[in-house]
């Protein structure tokens, strides 16, 4: 009738109405703490991968998942090399780049990156486009000697749209007073903010013809290429390799920013151990309760003894009990946890609107709101976590539950 008998039994002192108040109320605070603990896991997680999916859209936004480039300074028949890219599985676009160091001097002055594009292609392997706080990319024709800046790269020259900005390049020209570096007036037609410092404060845009002549070069300088899965870059790139030949180089963002990703990575390990420790600090209840519990219904144990239960069995019913309370806690604190990573962003913003303070200060964070994205593969995996530890837990609590002696434990009943 009762079968199995252990589960029934741990179940009912669970539920029992004559249970010791103070053990009832160790249970109910091995709830809280276990519930507390997976919640603030699951949240810390949540944040944390709302900061590293923010961060790679960001930084992939400017940076070409796989980058084609040839030997010299220029790719070789590079129309040939975008239909052979646009052909290649994972491929959704794919546009010709020159890039040139160079020197602007307006009010002030400051090294940067020119990238000349092709304002037509561009959108298709980046965001830059979306990303305009004046102007508009359409702006860069051939001929037109306009130039798009970064937010920060505009602040350090001291200029805006409409003003005028001299671009030196290390192209020298010979002249009768000696070799001179190569220079030209473009207009600042346009201001983008992508969010990130590397590329605000040191990436200018002009057309890709304009960049050529500048440059004194014939052809691109490479082929950006965006994929619609960007883990599969380096597949993708040993596949361009066998497609195209030796005579082009192809690299991925795993190798220009591997070490950033992989940092962001181990930061989130090293978060999950830390948290794991709270977890296991809030499971030290669960072993007082069950200790207390032992102690509490020594005589219950002799009697089932008496009745022939076997030391296994009555190991299994508080092992049922302590487990009980680790599910419940889970349960709880996975709830919570999830309600809270999914609605972080409006609670920090209810906060933020409240108390009038600014938890990411737009003008010190480049990421101004709190990210928050949830997966629940985290979220198994604190699960998983946590039951393990309420199910070591309880194996010390139902050993000695199984030692007790029927004729000791009754000797004073």
């Amino acid at each position: 009738m009762f079968r199995p008998l252990e589960l029934f039994i741990g179940l009912r002192y669970t539920r029992a109405k004559r249970r010791n108040q103070f053990i009832s109320f160790i249970s109910t605070v091995s709830i809280v703490c276990i519930a507390i603990s997976v919640t603030a896991l699951i949240t810390v997680m949540s944040v944390m991968n709302g900061f590293d999916s923010e961060l790679r859209s960001r930084i992939l936004g400017a940076v070409a998942h796989v980058t084609v480039s040839g030997i010299d300074e220029t790719v070789r028949d590079w129309q040939r090399a975008v239909d052979v890219a646009k052909a290649t599985p994972h491929v959704e676009g794919a546009a010709p780049y020159v890039e040139i160091q160079a020197f602007l001097q307006a009010r002030r002055s400051s090294g940067a990156i020119i990238r000349g594009v092709v304002p037509s292609l561009e959108p298709k392997v980046s965001d830059l486009d979306r990303h305009m706080v004046e102007g508009k990319m359409t702006d860069l024709t051939d001929h037109s000697w306009n130039i798009i800046l970064g937010r920060e790269l505009a602040l350090e020259l001291g200029v805006t749209t409409g003003d005028k900005v001299t671009v030196v390049v290390p192209q020298f020209t010979a002249t009768p007073m000696g070799a001179v570096p190569k220079l030209r007036n473009f207009t600042v037609s346009g201001i983008f903010e992508l969010g990130m410092q590397e590329y605000d404060s040191n990436l200018a845009l002009i057309s890709m013809p304009d960049a050529e002549r500048l440059n004194g070069q014939e052809g691109p300088t490479g082929i950006r290429l965006k994929l619609n899965d960007m883990r599969e870059a380096m597949p993708v790139a040993q596949d361009l390799v066998n497609r195209l030949g030796q005579s082009y180089r192809v690299q991925t963002w795993m190798d220009t920013h591997a070490n950033f990703f992989h940092a962001i990575d181990m930061e989130k390990t090293v978060m999950f151990v830390i948290l794991s420790l709270i977890i296991l600090v809030a499971v030290i209840n669960l072993i007082s309760m069950l200790m207390m519990l032992v102690t509490d219904k020594q005589a219950d144990i002799a009697i089932l003894r008496t009745l022939g239960s076997t030391p296994r069995s009555i190991m299994a019913m508080f092992m049922v009990q302590g487990l009980l309370v680790g599910i419940v806690g889970i349960g709880v604190g996975v709830t919570l946890g999830s309600l809270l990573s999914y609605n972080l962003p409006a609670i920090v913003k209810f906060i933020e609107h409240v108390t009038g303070h600014t938890f990411l200060a737009p003008d010190v964070y480049y990421i101004s709101e709190v990210p928050s994205q949830l997966l629940w593969s985290d979220v198994g995996w604190v699960v998983l976590v946590t039951f393990g530890f309420s199910l070591l837990a309880t194996l010390y609590p139902a050993w000695r539950a199984s030692r007790v002696q029927p004729a000791q434990a009754l000797r004073y009943e």
